[in-house]
């Protein structure tokens, strides 16, 4: 009897079950959205007005931008805190541009390739002399921030063109969504799309699995390093376009802080820490959450301090509660 060749093929993923998706990550990360907006709503009569919450969407979606690649840097096994660094040095690079009398497109041209060279650097020192990535960005954190206070010391580039502010402060659909959660919005489904339908992600899962193994399966493990760190870089930049054209203001201390709520995001969103997991629904369920939460507590007047504590009890929540519930439920054969 002859056998069809579709009788052998393999699936690529166990098949799942509705309630294995009430207990996902992504059912969760809704749960405590819906319960958020629900709080946040009862504590201010301002927060679910439509233009308010579109409004709020600026706030985070520079931020955002930089957590789409972010995540698909720590899937890969890698690491990279100097991107608030490289939104300063980008930023101090486009105000330098704009001194100098060049139009909105080289000032955007400017900050991009500053961004992408600083990524590539990072993806170079990490691949070529087999350093940890969190070694290299802890030193380029460093450097690419003392780069731009040697070029601007504690000043401020505050001249840009009219068009090129208006890139940070157009909105679309009736002046309701801002171009910059557009942006994310376009480049989380690109960013999904190439996470979980094409080989480019599988070899990511793969290497940020085992990159030993992958090695030896075939893949080009360091090309993997280099671009992902060398895009982080760029999107950096992006970022850093759409935050100075919306500010009007480049300064060397822009951005602080951000690494960490970058990171703390990605890693709610269900991206191991470790390497080899994560999801972009999840990723984008918890830039919803963090986003909320924060402009509750800008509604009602909470000081900045308490939001940095909130942010870094959130992220050693992220890393330690998965850990603690895997030994949970191994221990109890669940």
């Amino acid at each position: 009897m002859q056998t069809s060749k579709k009788d052998y093929m393999i699936p690529d993923r166990l098949p799942r079950q509705f309630t294995d998706r009430l207990r996902s990550r992504e059912a969760l990360l809704l749960l405590l959205l819906i319960i958020v907006v629900c709080v946040n709503s009862g504590l201010s009569p301002y927060f679910l007005d439509v233009y308010n919450l579109a409004d709020s969407t600026q706030n985070f979606s520079e931020k955002a931008i930089i957590v789409l690649s972010m995540t698909l840097v720590i899937i890969g096994r890698e690491i990279d805190i100097s991107v608030a660094s490289i939104i300063a040095l980008s930023g101090v690079m486009m105000g330098f541009a704009a001194a100098n009398g060049l139009d909105t497109w080289a000032i955007v041209a400017t900050g991009l390739a500053t961004g992408t060279l600083a990524g590539a650097v990072n993806g170079l020192l990490v691949t070529k002399l087999e350093l940890p990535s969190i070694i290299v960005t802890i030193g380029t954190m460093s450097l690419y921030r003392g780069i731009a206070f040697i070029i601007l010391g504690d000043k401020a580039y505050t001249d840009f063109p009219k068009s090129f502010e208006a890139i940070g402060q157009t909105y679309f659909f009736s002046d309701l969504v801002p171009a910059q959660f557009l942006t994310f919005i376009l480049l989380a489904a690109v960013a999904w799309y190439f996470l979980h339908h094409t080989v480019f992600g599988r070899r990511l899962y793969a290497i940020g699995n085992n990159p030993v193994t992958a090695r030896y399966s075939g893949i080009k493990v360091n090309n993997y390093r280099l671009a992902l760190l060398t895009l982080n870089g760029f999107m950096s930049a992006m970022a850093a376009v759409f935050l100075v054209s919306r500010i009007s203001t480049a300064r060397p201390n822009m951005a602080g802080s951000w690494e960490l709520e970058v990171i703390t995001i990605a890693i709610l969103g269900g991206v191991s820490i470790f390497g080899g997991s994560g999801k972009i629904p999840g990723v984008i369920l918890a830039v919803f959450l963090i986003g909320m939460v924060q402009f509750g507590m800008q509604l009602i007047n909470i000081p900045g301090i308490i939001m940095s504590i909130f942010t870094g009890v959130l992220l050693v929540a992220s890393l330690v509660l998965p850990i603690l519930f895997g030994k949970f439920f191994t221990q109890k054969g669940c």
